[in-house]
Formats: C-alpha cells, structure tokens, sequence
C-alpha cells in the first residue's frame, strides 16, 4: 500500500455537498464525482467508512421550526441521511468499490442493520461502508453520528467533506471580507469560540475520544486523497484539549 497518513477513516459528507449547484435533490453528476474521489483513496488501501448529511432533502430542526414534533421531524431526516447513502453506494458500485450500507433503523430489504463488529469486518475486508439513519436517536445530528461511528470503529481521523468551504474561519468570509481561515484548532478552541463546524455534542466526544477531524472543501479535485496522505489542507482540528 502506498504510504498514507491514516489508514482508516470516516468520510462525513454533508447532504448539500450532494445537492452540488441545485441546493436540493442529489444531482447525479456529484454523486459520480465522489465515487471517483473515493475510488482513488480506496485503491491506496485506506479503509473508508462513510456518514452523510440529509440537509439537500430535510432538516429536523427546520420541520420543528415548522410546528412538527421535533422527534418526528428528526426520523423524517435519518430517513434522507438512508436514501443519500442509497444514492452513493450506487454511484461506488458503478466505478467497481466494493460497498455495504448500513443503517441505524433496520429496513433489511435495502441495507444492513448497524453493527460495530460486523462493520470493522468489512472494512478489513475491504468495502466501503455507508453508515445510515444518523444514530437512530432524534436530537442527534450526523455530525454526532461522524463522531460515534469513528470511535466505535476506531478511525484514525474524520474528514469533513464541506460543499465549497475549505476550512474552518474566524466568520463567515461569504459576509465578512476580514475574516481568516484557521490552520489549526483543537475541539476545545471550536467549542470555547463557538465556531461552526459541528454542534457541541460532536465536538465533546471527538474531544473525549481524542480523534481529529480536517475540514476541507470536497468540490476541488483529490482532496479527499491529499488528506488521507497527509497534507496539509483545509483545517486540522486536534481531537484532544490543548495541554
């Protein structure tokens, strides 16, 4: 195996990075993207698990917002996270990587149920898996979910694939001109400056698990592999508290 920095990793990708240009729907030529984005850090051997987002189709909060019981509005959103994930097995298979999805709420006749030894088993065996339905709980986001399934199955980092954000800033530089991207943070440094890169549950267990995450832009081409090899892109965020 060509020599990569982390061997095996989970890959949260957020529901709009799937919607690409439409802002809702999943558009078929990102999917295809993406497939060969993963393909390429696939053939190094680096073991992938994958978590996506379901924003491009719902949001929970916003269905509470709505005046939908917030713990109806959440199922209704694991539900998108499991038809995205749907979307980009299908894409994987098509350019020949070896894939499983799983999901936190059992639907055995299009995947999987979530299971922590059977999906390291996977991994080792080299297919890709797609971790559906967040954590199957509502008031959990899938950035929380990203946090869980890479401890559980002891990923050497996340790598947050953002839809045309290529890190972490100190505002919004869409709106403030000034603003500067950081290179690096700890999850302490996000949570103290209430920086958003995922909610404060996500940061507290990458915090406790001491996993680091890297938030990059998925739009340019092979970042996916530079990351994975180590370099130096987007925003690193150490996993521990700072000493």
């Amino acid at each position: 195996m060509t020599e990569v920095k982390y061997k095996r990793v989970v890959l949260k990708i957020s529901g709009e990075a799937l919607a690409g240009t439409k802002g809702t729907g999943i558009d078929p030529t990102v999917i295809s993207h993406l497939a060969q984005e993963i393909k390429a850090v696939h053939d190094l051997g680096v073991e992938i698990g994958i978590v996506c987002g379901g924003g491009n189709m719902w949001r929970g909060e916003t269905g509470a917002k709505l005046g939908m019981e917030r713990s109806q509005a959440d199922y209704m959103g694991m539900l998108a996270t499991i038809m995205n994930g749907l979307a980009l097995q299908d894409g994987l298979e098509h350019v020949g990587v070896p894939t499983r999805l799983q999901t936190s709420i059992e639907m055995r006749q299009i995947a999987e149920p979530y299971i922590r030894r059977k999906a390291i088993r996977h991994l080792e065996k080299g297919r890709v898996i797609i971790m559906g339905g967040g954590t199957g709980n509502p008031y959990f986001s899938t950035d929380t979910t990203a946090a869980l399934r890479a401890a559980e199955i002891g990923a050497d980092v996340i790598l947050m694939a953002k839809n045309g954000v290529d890190g972490v800033y100190t505002a919004d530089p869409k709106i403030d001109p000034n603003a500067t991207k950081y290179t690096e943070l700890t999850q302490l440094d996000v949570i103290s400056k209430n920086l958003k890169v995922m909610d404060r549950t996500a940061s507290s267990l990458s915090m406790d698990t001491n996993i680091p995450l890297i938030v990059f832009n998925v739009n340019t081409e092979g970042n996916i592999k530079r990351a994975v090899m180590g370099e130096n892109i987007g925003t690193m965020i150490e996993g521990g508290k700072n000493e």
